[in-house]
Protein backbone atom coordinates (compact mmCIF):
# COMPACT_ATOMS: atom_id res chain seq x y z
CA UNK A 1 0.00 0.00 0.00
CA UNK A 2 1.43 3.39 -1.05
CA UNK A 3 1.99 5.64 1.95
CA UNK A 4 0.17 9.03 2.05
CA UNK A 5 2.17 12.19 2.84
CA UNK A 6 -0.72 14.68 2.88
CA UNK A 7 -1.19 14.28 6.60
CA UNK A 8 2.44 14.99 7.45
CA UNK A 9 3.34 18.43 8.91
CA UNK A 10 6.33 18.91 6.66
CA UNK A 11 4.20 18.14 3.56
CA UNK A 12 1.79 20.89 4.56
CA UNK A 13 4.69 23.30 5.18
CA UNK A 14 6.17 22.60 1.75
CA UNK A 15 2.76 22.95 0.15
CA UNK A 16 2.38 26.41 1.66
CA UNK A 17 5.77 27.35 0.17
CA UNK A 18 4.68 26.12 -3.26
CA UNK A 19 6.16 22.64 -3.32
CA UNK A 20 3.73 19.66 -3.84
CA UNK A 21 4.72 16.05 -3.22
CA UNK A 22 2.43 13.26 -4.66
CA UNK A 23 2.56 9.51 -4.23
CA UNK A 24 2.47 7.14 -7.25
CA UNK A 25 2.36 3.38 -7.73
CA UNK A 26 5.52 3.15 -9.84
CA UNK A 27 7.48 5.71 -7.92
CA UNK A 28 7.40 6.53 -4.29
CA UNK A 29 6.65 10.26 -4.85
CA UNK A 30 6.74 13.12 -7.37
CA UNK A 31 7.54 16.80 -6.75
CA UNK A 32 5.80 19.73 -8.46
CA UNK A 33 6.82 23.35 -8.02
CA UNK A 34 3.99 25.85 -7.94
CA UNK A 35 4.13 29.52 -9.08
CA UNK A 36 3.84 30.57 -5.45
CA UNK A 37 7.43 29.36 -4.83
CA UNK A 38 8.75 31.74 -7.45
CA UNK A 39 6.96 34.66 -5.82
CA UNK A 40 8.29 33.71 -2.41
CA UNK A 41 11.89 33.35 -3.64
CA UNK A 42 11.72 36.62 -5.53
CA UNK A 43 10.32 38.41 -2.51
CA UNK A 44 12.90 36.86 -0.19
CA UNK A 45 15.73 37.80 -2.56
CA UNK A 46 14.48 41.36 -2.76
CA UNK A 47 14.19 41.58 1.01
CA UNK A 48 17.74 40.26 1.47
CA UNK A 49 19.06 42.69 -1.13
CA UNK A 50 17.36 45.65 0.55
CA UNK A 51 18.60 44.48 3.96
CA UNK A 52 22.19 44.04 2.77
CA UNK A 53 22.08 47.37 0.96
CA UNK A 54 20.83 49.04 4.11
CA UNK A 55 23.49 47.38 6.24
CA UNK A 56 26.12 48.30 3.67
CA UNK A 57 25.05 51.93 3.75
CA UNK A 58 24.88 51.87 7.53
CA UNK A 59 28.41 50.44 7.72
CA UNK A 60 29.62 53.57 5.92
CA UNK A 61 27.95 55.83 8.45
CA UNK A 62 29.83 57.45 11.33
CA UNK A 63 27.13 56.04 13.62
CA UNK A 64 28.36 52.57 12.74
CA UNK A 65 31.94 53.57 13.60
CA UNK A 66 30.98 54.87 17.03
CA UNK A 67 29.08 51.67 17.85
CA UNK A 68 32.52 50.40 18.90
CA UNK A 69 33.40 52.10 22.20
CA UNK A 70 37.08 52.59 21.34
CA UNK A 71 36.03 54.90 18.51
CA UNK A 72 34.19 57.33 20.77
CA UNK A 73 37.01 59.93 21.18
CA UNK A 74 37.64 59.88 17.43
CA UNK A 75 33.94 60.31 16.76
CA UNK A 76 33.72 63.26 19.15
CA UNK A 77 36.76 64.89 17.53
CA UNK A 78 35.13 64.46 14.10
CA UNK A 79 31.70 65.64 15.30
CA UNK A 80 33.12 68.92 16.58
CA UNK A 81 35.26 69.63 13.53
CA UNK A 82 34.72 71.33 10.19
CA UNK A 83 34.58 67.88 8.60
CA UNK A 84 31.50 66.77 10.54
CA UNK A 85 29.48 66.76 7.31
CA UNK A 86 31.85 64.28 5.63
CA UNK A 87 31.45 60.56 6.39
CA UNK A 88 34.46 58.76 7.82
CA UNK A 89 34.84 56.41 4.85
CA UNK A 90 35.08 59.33 2.41
CA UNK A 91 38.51 60.14 3.84
CA UNK A 92 39.73 56.98 5.50
CA UNK A 93 39.42 54.88 2.34
CA UNK A 94 40.96 55.67 -1.06
CA UNK A 95 39.00 57.45 -3.75
CA UNK A 96 36.16 55.14 -4.87
CA UNK A 97 36.55 52.66 -7.71
CA UNK A 98 35.22 49.15 -8.30
CA UNK A 99 38.28 47.69 -6.64
CA UNK A 100 38.35 50.06 -3.68
CA UNK A 101 34.59 49.67 -3.17
CA UNK A 102 35.05 45.95 -2.57
CA UNK A 103 38.02 46.71 -0.35
CA UNK A 104 35.88 49.07 1.72
CA UNK A 105 33.26 46.39 2.27
CA UNK A 106 35.87 43.86 3.21
CA UNK A 107 37.38 46.30 5.69
CA UNK A 108 33.98 47.03 7.22
CA UNK A 109 33.20 43.34 7.56
CA UNK A 110 36.60 42.58 9.09
CA UNK A 111 36.08 45.34 11.67
CA UNK A 112 32.76 43.82 12.70
CA UNK A 113 34.38 40.40 13.04
CA UNK A 114 37.24 41.83 15.14
CA UNK A 115 34.75 43.62 17.35
CA UNK A 116 32.69 40.52 18.13
CA UNK A 117 35.77 38.30 18.51
CA UNK A 118 37.45 40.86 20.79
CA UNK A 119 40.61 40.93 18.63
CA UNK A 120 40.58 44.66 17.86
CA UNK A 121 43.29 47.08 18.98
CA UNK A 122 42.54 49.63 21.67
CA UNK A 123 44.39 52.20 19.54
CA UNK A 124 42.90 52.01 16.04
CA UNK A 125 44.95 53.41 13.21
CA UNK A 126 43.85 54.38 9.71
CA UNK A 127 45.68 56.06 6.86
CA UNK A 128 44.27 58.98 4.91
CA UNK A 129 45.60 59.24 1.38
CA UNK A 130 46.22 62.61 -0.27
CA UNK A 131 43.74 61.71 -3.01
CA UNK A 132 40.97 61.64 -0.40
CA UNK A 133 41.77 65.20 0.67
CA UNK A 134 41.99 66.47 -2.92
CA UNK A 135 38.43 65.30 -3.64
CA UNK A 136 37.19 68.37 -1.82
CA UNK A 137 40.28 70.57 -1.84
CA UNK A 138 41.61 70.28 -5.41
CA UNK A 139 42.84 73.88 -5.51
CA UNK A 140 45.05 73.70 -2.41
CA UNK A 141 48.14 73.12 -4.52
CA UNK A 142 47.28 75.92 -6.92
CA UNK A 143 46.10 78.76 -4.71
CA UNK A 144 49.62 79.86 -3.82
CA UNK A 145 50.52 81.48 -0.54
CA UNK A 146 47.91 82.06 2.11
CA UNK A 147 47.76 83.51 5.61
CA UNK A 148 46.20 81.41 8.38
CA UNK A 149 43.93 82.72 11.12
CA UNK A 150 46.99 82.85 13.34
CA UNK A 151 48.73 85.15 10.88
CA UNK A 152 51.15 82.49 9.63
CA UNK A 153 52.23 82.56 5.98
CA UNK A 154 51.90 79.19 4.30
CA UNK A 155 52.11 77.65 0.84
CA UNK A 156 50.75 74.13 0.19
CA UNK A 157 52.68 73.85 -3.06
CA UNK A 158 56.07 74.16 -1.41
CA UNK A 159 55.24 71.60 1.25
CA UNK A 160 53.55 68.91 -0.86
CA UNK A 161 55.33 69.07 -4.21
CA UNK A 162 58.93 69.31 -3.00
CA UNK A 163 61.15 67.53 -0.52
CA UNK A 164 61.75 69.51 2.67
CA UNK A 165 64.72 68.63 4.89
CA UNK A 166 64.87 65.31 3.00
CA UNK A 167 61.24 64.54 3.92
CA UNK A 168 58.40 64.11 1.44
CA UNK A 169 55.33 65.39 3.26
CA UNK A 170 51.70 64.37 2.81
CA UNK A 171 48.48 66.10 3.87
CA UNK A 172 48.28 64.30 7.21
CA UNK A 173 51.84 65.32 8.08
CA UNK A 174 50.32 68.63 9.18
CA UNK A 175 46.58 67.88 9.38
CA UNK A 176 46.33 65.47 12.30
CA UNK A 177 43.71 62.73 12.26
CA UNK A 178 42.76 63.55 15.82
CA UNK A 179 43.32 66.53 18.04
CA UNK A 180 41.29 67.76 20.98
CA UNK A 181 38.15 69.37 19.57
CA UNK A 182 39.30 69.09 15.95
CA UNK A 183 39.71 66.45 13.30
CA UNK A 184 41.97 66.59 10.25
CA UNK A 185 42.97 70.15 11.09
CA UNK A 186 46.43 71.63 11.45
CA UNK A 187 48.49 70.52 14.44
CA UNK A 188 51.05 73.29 14.81
CA UNK A 189 53.45 71.16 16.81
CA UNK A 190 54.16 69.21 13.64
CA UNK A 191 55.28 72.44 11.98
CA UNK A 192 57.58 73.21 14.91
CA UNK A 193 59.19 69.78 14.67
CA UNK A 194 60.20 70.31 11.04
CA UNK A 195 61.21 73.95 11.37
CA UNK A 196 63.13 73.78 14.67
CA UNK A 197 64.51 70.27 15.26
CA UNK A 198 68.29 70.08 15.39
CA UNK A 199 68.92 73.73 14.53
CA UNK A 200 69.16 75.29 18.01
CA UNK A 201 72.39 75.05 19.98
CA UNK A 202 73.25 77.67 22.57
CA UNK A 203 72.84 81.08 20.97
CA UNK A 204 72.92 79.62 17.47
CA UNK A 205 69.34 79.43 16.22
CA UNK A 206 68.47 79.61 12.54
CA UNK A 207 64.95 78.20 12.09
CA UNK A 208 64.29 76.49 8.79
CA UNK A 209 63.43 79.21 6.20
CA UNK A 210 63.72 81.86 8.94
CA UNK A 211 61.30 83.63 11.28
CA UNK A 212 60.01 86.14 8.74
CA UNK A 213 59.05 83.47 6.22
CA UNK A 214 56.18 82.52 8.50
CA UNK A 215 55.65 85.67 10.58
CA UNK A 216 55.02 89.30 9.67
CA UNK A 217 56.59 91.96 11.84
CA UNK A 218 53.89 93.43 14.09
CA UNK A 219 52.58 96.75 12.74
CA UNK A 220 51.61 98.10 16.12
CA UNK A 221 54.05 99.44 18.67
CA UNK A 222 54.40 97.50 21.90
CA UNK A 223 54.27 99.34 25.23
CA UNK A 224 56.34 97.68 27.97
CA UNK A 225 56.39 99.54 31.24
CA UNK A 226 57.00 103.19 30.38
CA UNK A 227 58.79 102.35 27.11
CA UNK A 228 57.34 101.88 23.62
CA UNK A 229 58.94 99.54 21.08
CA UNK A 230 58.24 98.89 17.42
CA UNK A 231 59.49 95.68 15.83
CA UNK A 232 60.02 97.33 12.46
CA UNK A 233 62.45 99.81 13.98
CA UNK A 234 64.59 97.12 15.59
CA UNK A 235 64.29 94.17 13.19
CA UNK A 236 63.51 95.96 9.95
CA UNK A 237 65.74 99.06 10.11
CA UNK A 238 68.54 98.00 12.44
CA UNK A 239 68.66 94.30 11.60
CA UNK A 240 68.33 93.11 15.19
CA UNK A 241 68.01 89.33 15.37
CA UNK A 242 64.69 88.02 16.71
CA UNK A 243 66.63 85.74 19.07
CA UNK A 244 68.04 88.71 20.98
CA UNK A 245 64.66 89.06 22.69
CA UNK A 246 62.96 85.75 21.97
CA UNK A 247 65.66 83.22 22.86
CA UNK A 248 63.14 81.08 24.76
CA UNK A 249 60.56 80.68 21.98
CA UNK A 250 61.54 77.06 21.39
CA UNK A 251 61.35 74.44 24.13
CA UNK A 252 62.11 70.78 23.56
CA UNK A 253 64.37 68.86 21.22
CA UNK A 254 61.96 66.61 19.32
CA UNK A 255 64.10 63.53 19.83
CA UNK A 256 62.85 60.13 18.65
CA UNK A 257 63.83 57.57 21.29
CA UNK A 258 64.22 53.98 20.11
CA UNK A 259 61.88 52.85 22.89
CA UNK A 260 59.01 54.37 20.92
CA UNK A 261 59.69 51.95 18.07
CA UNK A 262 58.72 49.04 20.33
CA UNK A 263 55.07 50.11 20.40
CA UNK A 264 54.77 49.02 16.75
CA UNK A 265 57.82 46.90 15.90
CA UNK A 266 59.66 43.96 17.42
CA UNK A 267 61.71 42.72 14.46
CA UNK A 268 65.46 43.30 15.05
CA UNK A 269 66.08 43.97 11.36
CA UNK A 270 63.64 46.89 11.48
CA UNK A 271 64.86 48.26 14.79
CA UNK A 272 68.44 48.23 13.48
CA UNK A 273 67.50 50.79 10.79
CA UNK A 274 66.59 53.56 13.23
CA UNK A 275 69.60 55.61 12.06
CA UNK A 276 68.60 55.35 8.39
CA UNK A 277 66.57 58.56 8.44
CA UNK A 278 65.76 58.57 4.73
CA UNK A 279 64.28 55.08 4.96
CA UNK A 280 62.49 55.79 8.24
CA UNK A 281 60.76 58.94 6.98
CA UNK A 282 59.93 57.52 3.56
CA UNK A 283 58.21 54.49 5.09
CA UNK A 284 56.51 56.19 8.00
CA UNK A 285 55.53 59.61 6.59
CA UNK A 286 55.28 59.32 2.83
CA UNK A 287 54.03 55.75 2.52
CA UNK A 288 52.06 55.13 5.70
CA UNK A 289 51.14 58.65 6.88
CA UNK A 290 52.27 58.02 10.45
CA UNK A 291 51.90 61.11 12.65
CA UNK A 292 55.24 62.62 13.65
CA UNK A 293 54.54 62.42 17.38
CA UNK A 294 54.15 58.68 17.30
CA UNK A 295 57.95 58.75 17.23
CA UNK A 296 59.13 62.22 18.25
CA UNK A 297 58.81 64.15 21.48
CA UNK A 298 57.09 67.50 21.31
CA UNK A 299 58.67 70.86 20.51
CA UNK A 300 56.84 73.92 21.78
CA UNK A 301 56.90 77.34 20.15
CA UNK A 302 55.72 80.21 22.32
CA UNK A 303 57.04 83.42 23.82
CA UNK A 304 56.97 84.54 27.42
CA UNK A 305 54.70 87.38 28.49
CA UNK A 306 56.58 90.62 29.23
CA UNK A 307 58.10 90.53 32.69
CA UNK A 308 57.50 86.77 33.09
CA UNK A 309 60.58 85.33 31.41
CA UNK A 310 62.59 83.05 33.74
CA UNK A 311 65.93 83.51 31.92
CA UNK A 312 66.55 79.80 32.48
CA UNK A 313 68.84 79.45 29.48
CA UNK A 314 71.41 76.88 28.56
CA UNK A 315 74.82 78.08 29.78
CA UNK A 316 76.10 77.65 26.21
CA UNK A 317 74.10 80.71 25.17
CA UNK A 318 76.88 82.89 26.61
CA UNK A 319 79.61 80.51 27.81
CA UNK A 320 80.90 78.86 24.64
CA UNK A 321 83.23 75.85 24.63
CA UNK A 322 83.96 76.12 28.33
CA UNK A 323 86.51 73.60 29.61
CA UNK A 324 86.94 72.19 26.10
CA UNK A 325 90.74 72.08 26.53
CA UNK A 326 90.51 70.27 29.85
CA UNK A 327 88.14 67.68 28.39
CA UNK A 328 90.39 67.05 25.39
CA UNK A 329 93.49 66.81 27.57
CA UNK A 330 91.79 64.36 29.93
CA UNK A 331 90.76 62.26 26.94
CA UNK A 332 94.31 62.48 25.59
CA UNK A 333 93.52 64.05 22.22
CA UNK A 334 94.20 67.35 20.42
CA UNK A 335 97.97 67.91 20.46
CA UNK A 336 99.78 68.25 17.11
CA UNK A 337 102.16 65.49 16.15
CA UNK A 338 101.45 63.51 19.32
CA UNK A 339 99.58 60.17 19.43
CA UNK A 340 96.38 59.98 21.50
CA UNK A 341 96.89 58.94 25.10
CA UNK A 342 93.78 58.90 27.33
CA UNK A 343 94.23 59.26 31.06
CA UNK A 344 93.87 55.95 32.96
CA UNK A 345 91.12 57.59 35.00
CA UNK A 346 89.25 58.55 31.83
CA UNK A 347 89.45 54.94 30.66
CA UNK A 348 88.00 53.94 34.04
CA UNK A 349 85.03 56.29 33.35
CA UNK A 350 85.94 58.69 36.16
CA UNK A 351 84.00 61.89 35.44
CA UNK A 352 84.86 65.47 36.46
CA UNK A 353 82.90 65.12 39.71
CA UNK A 354 85.28 62.34 40.78
CA UNK A 355 88.05 64.88 41.50
CA UNK A 356 86.21 68.21 41.75
CA UNK A 357 84.78 67.55 45.18
CA UNK A 358 85.39 70.78 47.12
CA UNK A 359 82.51 73.26 47.03
CA UNK A 360 83.34 76.92 47.48
CA UNK A 361 82.25 78.32 50.82
CA UNK A 362 79.04 80.33 50.91
CA UNK A 363 79.72 84.06 50.60
CA UNK A 364 77.90 87.05 49.21
CA UNK A 365 79.88 86.58 46.01
CA UNK A 366 78.81 82.95 45.57
CA UNK A 367 75.24 83.98 46.38
CA UNK A 368 75.16 86.28 43.37
CA UNK A 369 77.59 84.53 41.00
CA UNK A 370 77.09 80.89 41.91
CA UNK A 371 79.47 78.38 43.47
CA UNK A 372 81.90 76.03 41.76
CA UNK A 373 83.29 72.67 42.83
CA UNK A 374 87.07 72.60 42.65
CA UNK A 375 89.59 69.81 42.63
CA UNK A 376 91.55 69.41 45.86
CA UNK A 377 95.31 69.04 45.56
CA UNK A 378 95.24 66.41 48.29
CA UNK A 379 91.76 65.17 49.10
CA UNK A 380 90.79 64.34 45.51
CA UNK A 381 93.58 61.75 45.19
CA UNK A 382 93.51 60.51 48.78
CA UNK A 383 89.76 59.88 48.63
CA UNK A 384 90.25 56.97 46.21
CA UNK A 385 93.92 55.99 46.40
CA UNK A 386 94.79 56.46 50.06
CA UNK A 387 97.24 58.53 52.11
CA UNK A 388 100.30 57.45 50.10
CA UNK A 389 99.07 59.66 47.26
CA UNK A 390 98.88 62.82 49.34
CA UNK A 391 100.94 65.62 47.80
CA UNK A 392 101.31 64.02 44.36
CA UNK A 393 99.10 66.60 42.62
CA UNK A 394 101.24 69.50 43.82
CA UNK A 395 104.41 67.64 42.83
CA UNK A 396 102.99 67.03 39.37
CA UNK A 397 101.99 70.69 38.93
CA UNK A 398 105.46 71.87 39.96
CA UNK A 399 107.22 69.40 37.64
CA UNK A 400 104.99 70.30 34.69
CA UNK A 401 105.48 74.03 35.22
CA UNK A 402 109.29 73.73 35.44
CA UNK A 403 109.56 71.67 32.24
CA UNK A 404 107.06 73.93 30.49
CA UNK A 405 109.17 77.02 31.28
CA UNK A 406 112.28 75.32 29.90
CA UNK A 407 110.42 74.43 26.71
CA UNK A 408 109.27 78.03 26.30
CA UNK A 409 112.89 79.19 26.52
CA UNK A 410 113.89 76.64 23.90
CA UNK A 411 111.03 77.76 21.63
CA UNK A 412 112.21 81.39 21.77
CA UNK A 413 115.61 80.34 20.43
CA UNK A 414 114.07 78.62 17.38
CA UNK A 415 114.13 81.57 14.97
CA UNK A 416 115.06 80.01 11.62
CA UNK A 417 112.54 80.23 8.72
CA UNK A 418 113.31 76.54 8.12
CA UNK A 419 111.71 75.76 11.48
CA UNK A 420 108.41 77.55 10.84
CA UNK A 421 106.19 74.46 10.94
CA UNK A 422 107.94 72.94 13.94
CA UNK A 423 107.71 76.25 15.82
CA UNK A 424 104.01 76.62 14.99
CA UNK A 425 103.21 73.11 16.25
CA UNK A 426 105.35 73.60 19.36
CA UNK A 427 103.64 76.92 20.23
CA UNK A 428 100.22 75.29 19.84
CA UNK A 429 101.15 72.28 21.99
CA UNK A 430 102.66 74.37 24.78
CA UNK A 431 99.61 76.65 24.86
CA UNK A 432 97.36 73.58 24.92
CA UNK A 433 99.36 72.09 27.78
CA UNK A 434 99.31 75.31 29.82
CA UNK A 435 95.67 76.31 29.33
CA UNK A 436 94.20 72.84 29.70
CA UNK A 437 95.89 72.29 33.09
CA UNK A 438 98.21 69.41 32.22
CA UNK A 439 97.75 67.75 35.61
CA UNK A 440 94.49 66.32 34.21
CA UNK A 441 96.63 63.80 32.29
CA UNK A 442 100.31 63.82 33.26
CA UNK A 443 101.16 60.95 30.89
CA UNK A 444 99.85 62.93 27.94
CA UNK A 445 101.68 66.02 29.23
CA UNK A 446 104.97 64.11 29.32
CA UNK A 447 104.35 62.77 25.81
CA UNK A 448 103.55 66.25 24.43
CA UNK A 449 106.70 67.75 25.94
CA UNK A 450 108.83 64.82 24.79
CA UNK A 451 107.55 64.84 21.20
CA UNK A 452 107.65 68.64 20.96
CA UNK A 453 111.22 68.75 22.27
CA UNK A 454 112.31 66.07 19.79
CA UNK A 455 110.57 67.82 16.87
CA UNK A 456 112.24 71.14 17.68
CA UNK A 457 115.66 69.51 18.05
CA UNK A 458 115.29 67.68 14.72
CA UNK A 459 114.17 70.84 12.89
CA UNK A 460 117.00 72.85 14.50
CA UNK A 461 119.59 70.28 13.39
CA UNK A 462 118.35 70.57 9.78
CA UNK A 463 118.42 74.36 10.01
CA UNK A 464 121.93 74.35 11.47
CA UNK A 465 120.85 75.83 14.79
CA UNK A 466 122.00 74.63 18.18
CA UNK A 467 119.21 74.24 20.74
CA UNK A 468 119.41 72.78 24.25
CA UNK A 469 118.50 69.10 24.66
CA UNK A 470 115.81 68.79 27.34
CA UNK A 471 115.20 65.05 27.05
CA UNK A 472 116.86 64.37 30.42
CA UNK A 473 114.37 66.45 32.38
CA UNK A 474 112.21 64.31 34.72
CA UNK A 475 108.86 64.74 32.97
CA UNK A 476 110.19 64.29 29.42
CA UNK A 477 112.54 61.45 30.31
CA UNK A 478 109.87 59.39 32.05
CA UNK A 479 111.77 59.59 35.30
CA UNK A 480 108.80 61.29 36.94
CA UNK A 481 107.21 57.88 37.45
CA UNK A 482 109.98 56.84 39.83
CA UNK A 483 110.62 60.24 41.44
CA UNK A 484 107.04 61.41 41.95
CA UNK A 485 104.93 58.27 42.31
CA UNK A 486 106.64 54.93 42.76
CA UNK A 487 108.85 55.82 45.68
CA UNK A 488 105.89 57.21 47.61
CA UNK A 489 103.69 54.16 47.12
CA UNK A 490 106.47 51.68 47.92
CA UNK A 491 107.44 50.46 44.43
CA UNK A 492 111.22 49.80 44.23
CA UNK A 493 112.38 51.79 41.21
CA UNK A 494 114.68 51.37 39.58
CA UNK A 495 115.66 47.75 40.39
CA UNK A 496 119.36 47.23 40.99
CA UNK A 497 119.76 44.58 38.28
CA UNK A 498 117.60 43.42 35.34
CA UNK A 499 118.02 40.55 32.85
CA UNK A 500 118.96 41.69 29.33
CA UNK A 501 119.82 39.15 26.63
CA UNK A 502 120.88 36.61 29.22
CA UNK A 503 123.03 38.95 31.28
CA UNK A 504 122.53 40.77 34.58
CA UNK A 505 122.56 44.43 33.65
CA UNK A 506 123.18 47.01 36.43
CA UNK A 507 119.95 48.91 35.86
CA UNK A 508 120.31 51.26 38.87
CA UNK A 509 123.81 52.33 37.83
CA UNK A 510 122.59 53.17 34.32
CA UNK A 511 119.58 55.09 35.65
CA UNK A 512 121.92 57.33 37.63
CA UNK A 513 124.05 58.08 34.56
CA UNK A 514 121.40 58.70 31.85
CA UNK A 515 117.74 59.42 31.35
CA UNK A 516 115.22 56.64 30.98
CA UNK A 517 114.30 57.58 27.39
CA UNK A 518 117.78 56.61 26.20
CA UNK A 519 116.68 53.00 26.47
CA UNK A 520 112.91 53.03 26.91
CA UNK A 521 109.83 54.35 25.11
CA UNK A 522 107.26 55.70 27.57
CA UNK A 523 103.55 55.74 26.96
CA UNK A 524 100.63 55.73 29.37
CA UNK A 525 100.63 54.17 32.82
CA UNK A 526 102.57 50.86 32.95
CA UNK A 527 103.22 51.10 29.22
CA UNK A 528 107.03 51.13 29.04
CA UNK A 529 108.80 49.49 26.11
CA UNK A 530 112.47 48.73 25.41
CA UNK A 531 113.54 50.59 22.28
CA UNK A 532 117.30 49.90 22.18
CA UNK A 533 119.27 47.00 20.75
CA UNK A 534 122.50 45.30 21.73
CA UNK A 535 124.35 47.43 19.18
CA UNK A 536 123.34 50.56 21.12
CA UNK A 537 125.35 49.33 24.10
CA UNK A 538 128.55 49.38 22.00
CA UNK A 539 128.50 53.18 22.13
CA UNK A 540 129.78 52.88 25.68
CA UNK A 541 130.78 49.23 26.08
CA UNK A 542 133.09 46.79 24.29
CA UNK A 543 131.92 43.19 23.82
Amino acid sequence: MTPSYQDRWWWKALYVLGIEIHSTEKRKFTVRLRRRLGYILAGWTLLMFITLLGLSRYSESPRFCVSCHIMEPYYKAWKGSKHSGVACVECHYPVASAKTLLWKKYQNFSMVVKYFTQTYSSKPYAEVDDSSCLQCHPNRLLEGKLVTKRGIHFDHRGHLTTTRRDRKLVCTSCHAQMTVGNHMEVTWNTCYLCHFKGIKSGREFNPFVGCLSCHDLPDKSVKLGNMTYNHKDFVGKRGVNCMNCHQDVVQGTGEAAQERCFSCHNQPEKLDRIKDLAFIHENHITQHKVACFHCHTEIKHQFSAPGKKELAYDCAVCHLNKHGGQKEFYRGVGAKGVPDMPSPMYLANVDCVGCHIVKASETLETHFRGANFKGSADESCVKCHGEKYRGMTESAKKMIQEDLEEMKKKLKQAVSPLMEQAVENAAYNLSFLENAHAVHNIYYAAQILRKTDAALSEAAQKAGISLPDLSDRPLMSGGFCAVMCHQKVGVKVPPEYVKFQGRNMPHLAHARMMSCVKCHEFGSHKNVQIRFKKEDCKVCHEF
